[in-house]
């Protein structure tokens, strides 16, 4: 029988439905896709070997959980992937507040609907997206919020006393019964409010000032936390976390392919918008370098961490950069250059905490230096090591471009508003770099040579071979002793 036919009890004990807890529901499904092999966490990548069998673990296990991990490591995307764990669609009792099971029902309403009319008590259906509740923990939640409080207007409406549990505003915990109900940054949560999630936890009801109210509730928590906000905002309380059946630790990607699927993926939309903006493969490894600089910066809070958000939205600043410059030289086509990266730095200033050096330094120069470093990073996996010191008899592969560059007196420009053609043509100048990019990376698209031509002056600028000056519009490149002297 189709679930729109099924309208009353009598017709849903008819049709042979078995009443499931909410976490014997997470489990049936999951085991079903184990044994289909289908990726039960969809979009959620570099977790495949760690957070998510131990989070399958935990769901077979039916245990409440607890994400672990800095910003920006996916946790509420973890969570609310959940949700597709369920079944389809769960009866109710037609006008239940907290969703009740007509099997199983706990309110005093569907108790007393379910004993009135038995087979003929009215049956709604609750789709799965409807089952995820979220709260923010915050220092301003009370105990009314999550589990629920006297409601003095009800009372006076109703014309019943205190006394009558009726009288009761259900919070939203209760309103997330047969649900999964996520509460994020737990640790923010007051520690009296956390005591009054002790025994939801462990026995399944609720207590209300005082009432003699039993609610055995059915619900899937999933925490999450920041391991900072354990010494900087507040704790887990011991006998809460004790309760917790398993706490996972998550963390951030550990390959620069891992980060680069999960910015291309999370700015798909973006692309699609500026399809006439070209991106070079090597634009992108520089991009998702920063990150991984970041994390290691001694000027960045490494506690607080770093986010992948900073990588996706700094990627969207790269394409507006490159758009906005195409639209003022009036080309309906473009390609992101190097120069276009002093375009994401507020995206990089926005996503880090800094220590009290980085303070010092400025966020704009912390963000410059975390871009040259990841120029810098990325250079010596396509050319040879840049030695200090050069050992008599040895090349140097780099000689005749720092050669040129002596030569120019009034250094070499690359300014912002360059068309594409002026662009070329000004690095084509430089005919030591062609030698070079022949030489050691002869298997680049066409497309990618003037990033590449663009890229190798800025590594030699950060080992010291060149120097760079920002100018208003653009990028001025010098000798190292040239601009010394001009400095002087």
């Amino acid at each position: 029988m189709k679930i729109e036919n099924i309208k009353t009890f009598g017709q849903l004990k008819e049709a042979g439905y078995e009443y499931k807890t909410v976490k014997e529901e997470l489990r049936r499904n999951l085991l079903q896709k184990l044994m289909k092999k289908e990726t039960a966490f969809k979009g959620i990548h570099g977790y495949e070997y760690s957070v998510i069998p131990e989070l399958e673990r935990a769901i077979l296990s039916k245990h409440n959980i607890n994400l672990l991990g800095l910003r920006g490591q996916a946790k509420t995307r973890l969570a609310r992937q959940m949700i597709f764990l369920l079944d389809e669609y769960v009866p109710v009792v037609e006008g239940s507040e907290i969703n009740d099971d007509p099997f199983q029902p706990i309110s005093r309403y569907a108790r007393e609907l379910v004993e009135e009319k038995e087979d003929e008590t009215p049956i709604s259906w609750l789709h799965r997206e409807d089952r995820f509740a979220e709260k923010l923990a915050t220092p301003d939640v009370t105990v009314a919020d999550l589990i629920g409080d006297v409601d003095p207007i009800k009372a006076a409406n109703l014309k019943l006393t205190y006394a009558d549990d009726r009288v009761i505003h259900f919070g939203m915990i209760p309103r997330a019964n047969r649900c999964i109900f996520v509460i994020n940054e737990l640790p923010d949560l007051q520690a009296r409010i956390q005591v009054a999630l002790f025994n939801i936890l462990q026995e399944g009801d609720v207590q209300i000032r005082g009432f003699k109210l039993r609610l055995p509730l059915d619900i899937q928590f999933v925490f999450t936390a920041n391991p900072e906000d354990y010494t900087n905002r507040g704790s887990i309380v011991t006998p809460l976390k004790d309760r917790i059946g398993s706490q996972i630790l998550t963390h951030y990607p550990e390959t620069l392919e891992i980060a680069r699927t999960i910015t291309e993926q999370e700015t798909a939309e973006a692309m699609l918008e500026k399809q006439h903006i070209y991106v070079p493969e090597l634009a992108k490894d520089v991009l998702e370098q920063i990150s991984f600089e970041a994390r290691e910066s001694e000027f960045i809070d490494a506690k607080s961490g770093v986010s992948a958000r900073l990588s996706i939205t700094a990627f969207q600043n790269l394409l507006s950069t490159a758009e906005r410059r195409a639209l003022s030289t009036g080309e309906e086509h473009t390609s992101v250059r190097l120069g276009d990266f002093m375009g994401i730095i507020p995206a990089i200033t926005g996503k880090v905490e800094l220590v009290y050096e980085g303070e010092q330094e400025g966020a704009s120069e912390v963000a410059m230096q975390l871009i040259a470093d990841a120029v810098k990073t990325e250079f010596f996996h396509y050319f040879p090591k840049i030695e200090k010191l050069q050992k008599e008899g040895d090349m140097d592969p780099y000689e005749e471009v720092v050669s040129w560059f002596f030569e120019q007196s009034g250094g070499f420009e690359l300014r912002d508003n360059l068309t594409d053609n002026e662009y070329k043509l000004q690095l084509d100048r430089i005919e030591p770099l062609d030698d070079l990019l022949e030489k050691y990376v002869d298997d680049i698209p066409d497309e990618d040579i003037y990033f590449f031509k663009e890229f190798i002056l800025w590594a030699l600028v950060e080992n010291k071979k060149l120097s760079k000056y920002n100018m208003s519009d653009g990028l001025r490149f010098k000798d190292v002793y040239g601009g010394y002297i001009s400095g002087l």
